[in-house]
């Protein structure tokens, strides 16, 4: 049987120091854990920073979202292989936002969750919600 997942999806909150000083709080209030994953998604800025913060922790690391691709000339974004040197487990897509905001198709959902695959990422596929 899959352990309960627990995530935590920042959106665009946080600074770095922010999301340094709430991973210590997280870190401090947890304890041990191993009937369910606990995962956090920052900001893409502050998932460089947390990394050495939850090296051996019940804590996993997830992106809010990524591109396609493995590198190119798309400013912005952050590739797979990016998010797999940074030992993200998951990536989020398709999020209310990316597609209303943003305007992301099923089509490009799709190709992001096969390169999540092709990366050894697991995606969290978001559906169904019209509020961002």
């Amino acid at each position: 049987m899959r352990k309960p997942l627990i995530a935590g999806n920042w959106k665009m909150y946080k600074t770095v120091a922010e999301a340094v000083d709430l991973v210590e709080a997280l870190m401090a209030g947890i304890g041990e854990v191993d009937d369910r994953e606990i995962l956090i998604c920052p900001p893409a800025t502050a998932l460089y920073p947390l990394v050495p913060l939850i090296t051996d922790s019940p804590l996993q690391l997830g992106a809010q979202n990524m591109y396609g691709a493995k590198e190119g000339a798309f400013t912005g974004e952050i590739s797979p292989a990016m998010l797999q040197e940074l030992t993200c487990r998951y990536v989020l897509l398709g999020h209310s936002e990316r597609r209303h905001v943003f305007g992301e198709t099923d089509q490009l959902i799709n190709a992001k969750m096969r390169a999540a695959f092709d990366y050894g990422l697991i995606p969290i596929l978001c559906i169904g919600e019209t509020k961002p």
